[in-house]
């Protein structure tokens, strides 16, 4: 199935000169929306996952189904000041400013495997982020998923030494 034909491409959106990726279309369309969980189901296979983690909001969209896929648990990350009990947060740079992410003090256990799965990777920020949000609490990060990976911003080399899987690429 040609997944990167169901990607809505909107230029000029949401500033110009950004071509971006609308995974909306691929999320309504129940076959290819299936079909990509399998796939990221299926890179994780084997390696023995016991949580899926997902950064908002589209991380949920992707990880929750691929957790209930894997028979695993889900665990959201958010913005600060989002999650109702005690978390740790991890700050980090964007081009102009800083933002932040936070997960529950208690949401994953020493030793636990943990995939993690976001919609679309690009600089690579959200997701060093969440590797470190998940380290600190003892989480052996087994593996990272995206539907989307855009090349050209070289986000994987943020992500060295983990074992990255996306579906859809683009130059």
């Amino acid at each position: 199935m040609n997944l990167r034909e169901k990607i809505r491409v909107i230029e000029d959106f949401p500033e110009p000169g950004i071509s971006f990726k609308d995974i909306t279309t691929l999320l309504c369309d129940a076959a290819s929306f299936r079909y990509a969980i399998d796939q990221i189901a299926q890179f994780a296979a084997g390696k023995r996952i016991d949580v899926v983690v997902g950064p908002e909001a589209r991380g949920f969209v992707i990880g929750a189904p691929t957790a209930y896929a894997l028979g695993a648990g889900f665990v959201p990350i958010r913005k600060p000041g989002k999650l109702p009990w005690q978390t740790i947060r991890k700050d980090y740079q964007l081009e102009y400013g800083t933002d932040g992410l936070e997960i529950h003090a208690d949401a994953i256990q020493e030793g636990q495997r943990v995939l993690i799965v976001d919609d679309l990777l690009a600089t690579g920020g959200t997701i060093r982020s969440s590797i470190e949000l998940v380290e600190r609490l003892g989480g052996v990060v087994a593996g990272l998923c995206f539907l989307i990976e855009l090349r050209h911003l070289d986000g994987r080399a943020k992500l060295i030494p983990y074992e990255i899987f996306s579906l859809i690429e683009y130059n």
